[in-house]
């Protein structure tokens, strides 16, 4: 097919985006050994937890003893980082990569960070600046890309114009998310190519989707098309957002995977090593992965 990247990146992002909703608690041993065999699989970049406070989120509140099990190997793995005092216990545990969470609409920040769309901005500065300083990476996310439950369709310039200012704070990569997956592959291309307007490198970019009504291959492959060729995916497709109820699972990671193998696209990943640990985490949950790929590469392989 034309205009296909020949490498990708996937962004694991299982551990943090895909455990965050899970209500029963996933002991810290098993959150470990989720993260030591999606890197044995090959994925180049796995977010491994969030330094937000346990209140927020519970299900990541041991996040300084995941990372000290981790050790050194977990030093070059992402974390997300809300605020200066995430950013203070990442800095205290010597890890070099972090990412802030930002928001494309004004009800969305202020129920995932209380604060307005223009006050995030003065809440990301300092960390962004600290966090290049102490040469840290730093990637940030952007929510509700393509449309937000509280206040519908959110025009693309309103998503350029938040996603060009976390990238003018510091940040080396943005990462568009359809949060409750409603993005289509036209808008898709629309909002890349008003990012490309805006001066945007394509290396900059990456894209996150989620599969709420079934778009999310489709959508990968209008980014490929664009030319994007960094993907956030989640193991077996866990996940969903906390603070945004209509928001169900990630795009899984194998069924990306599966779709770039069919294209003749690199991604390094041993598919089979990857179906495997989704099967033993969805064991640990107690449900079936929602991955139609684990589904189908599980049940031949029994």
């Amino acid at each position: 097919m034309p205009q296909m990247p020949q490498r990708v990146t996937i962004w694991e992002v299982g551990p943090r985006d895909g455990l965050q909703n899970e209500k029963t608690q996933v002991p810290v041993e098993v959150k470990e050994r989720f993260v030591r065999r999606l890197v044995s699989a090959g994925l180049p970049v796995v977010e491994a937890t969030s330094f937000v406070h346990p209140r927020w989120v519970p299900q990541l509140a041991d996040a300084e003893e995941l990372m000290t099990r981790l050790g050194d190997d977990g030093r070059g793995l992402p974390v997300l980082v809300p605020n200066e005092r995430g950013l203070d216990r990442a800095l205290e545990l010597g890890l070099r990569h972090v990412a802030i969470f930002g928001s494309a609409t004004e009800t969305f920040a202020q129920r995932n960070l209380n604060r307005s769309v223009e006050e995030q901005f003065a809440m990301f500065e300092p960390v962004v600046r600290r966090a290049r300083d102490a040469g840290l990476d730093v990637r940030a996310y952007v929510s509700m890309c393509f449309g937000d439950p509280w206040e519908g369709a959110v025009p693309v310039e309103q998503v350029v114009s938040v996603g060009r200012r976390l990238l003018d704070l510091g940040a080396s990569q943005l990462s568009l998310g359809d949060t409750i997956g409603v993005g289509t592959a036209n808008q898709v291309g629309a909002l890349v190519d008003a990012f490309v307007a805006a001066g945007t490198g394509l290396g900059e970019l990456a894209l996150h989707f989620h599969d709420t009504y079934g778009q999310a291959l489709a959508n990968t492959l209008a980014g490929l098309q664009a030319g994007v060729t960094t993907y956030d995916a989640s193991a077996g497709g866990l996940g969903g957002c906390p603070f945004a109820k209509s928001a169900t699972g990630n795009l899984a990671t194998e069924d990306l995977v599966w779709l770039l193998a069919g294209l003749g696209i690199e991604h390094g990943v041993d598919l089979d090593a990857l179906v495997e640990t989704s099967v033993w985490m969805a064991e640990q949950l107690g449900r079936p992965s929602p991955s139609a790929v684990v589904r189908a590469l599980a049940s031949s392989q029994s």
